[in-house]
């Protein structure tokens, strides 16, 4: 899978990022979530890569990158530090400014780059997510019975991480095949074994857990110090018509109230594993809104 891409590392301080990247033209990081890693882009990213540099990384603790043990506060996996993981390698790559999609955990963050780090992120994608502390807030049962995992793997440790360990590779398929998916077909066998390979080390397990231990606390602190502090770039939002994101909330409402530029998206009839259920479709959205589609040839005219 993605051959045509380069496979590389990146080390800052004691954190090693794996990310690949290829393709020519402006700079497009592209940010997974969970419980997958950057192959989550590869039936998109070689379309991408016709009129982009893109660049996809493993999010610290996800696929091939660093898995440090959490701090007792979870600061280390707090999407502040996390943004700055990414925002070192693409200054790294020589890409001061870029685009942005993420997914899921990777859209998260997204958000907290475009906070931190304004003048990097000249347009932001978000997929089939509401802000952190909008969808914790609004928490009620339905949310909390779809969205199990948001309250399960935030409990203490070794508790989440044992029983997930138990049998990591059931409660991977069962993750992949829910929130409005109802089926792991539409995840490529090959892609399926390496989400497998990835997920299933302990460290992974536990390093994921930390993500969400970070996103009840810290991250929420963060948040609500930043509550007058707006998203300044364009935002495009695509939600799954099926998945909990779009049943539960509003997105587009909730990216406008956090926003100071334009906020525009749609849903797509699809669960929450958007870049693998639609890729094309997908693919469409994005040269779109990262370029600009000329409607005559077809062909994507992108500006640095």
């Amino acid at each position: 899978m993605l051959a045509q891409f380069t496979s590389a590392r990146h080390t800052h301080g004691d954190i090693t990022i794996h990310y690949r990247i290829g393709g020519s033209g402006p700079p497009l990081l592209l940010l997974h979530g969970y419980p997958q890693t950057h192959l989550v882009w590869h039936k998109v990213a070689p379309a991408l890569a016709q009129h982009f540099t893109v660049v996809m990384p493993d999010l610290r603790g996800y696929g091939d990158s660093s898995k440090p043990p959490g701090r007792s506060d979870h600061s280390n996996y707090s999407k502040r530090v996390m943004a700055q993981d990414v925002v070192d390698l693409m200054q790294h790559l020589g890409h001061p400014a870029f685009r942005v999609c993420g997914h899921d955990r990777g859209g998260r963050v997204a958000h907290r780059l475009a906070l931190d780090h304004p003048t990097a992120v000249l347009q932001m994608m978000l997929i089939d997510i509401a802000p952190t502390l909008t969808m914790y807030e609004a928490t009620e049962q339905r949310f909390a019975r779809l969205y199990y995992h948001w309250f399960m793997l935030i409990q203490p440790a070794p508790l989440p991480e044992t029983l997930i360990g138990n049998s990591a590779a059931f409660f991977l398929d069962t993750t992949l095949g829910g929130w409005g998916s109802h089926t792991v077909d539409f995840i490529d066998p090959v892609v399926r074994a390496e989400y497998h390979r990835c997920f299933c080390d302990p460290a992974a397990i536990h390093a994921s857990c930390e993500d969400y231990r970070a996103s009840a606390s810290i991250d929420l602190a963060h948040d609500r110090a930043d509550a007058q502090h707006r998203i300044a770039c364009p935002v495009k939002v695509i939600w799954g018509e099926h998945g909990v994101v779009g049943t539960l909330f509003d997105p587009l409402s909730a990216w406008r109230a956090k926003s100071d530029g334009e906020v525009s998206g749609s849903a797509f009839p699809a669960g929450h594993f958007i870049p693998e259920q639609m890729p094309h479709e997908l693919t469409a959205e994005m040269l779109a809104f990262f370029g600009a589609v000329n409607e005559d040839s077809g062909a994507c005219r992108i500006t640095p």
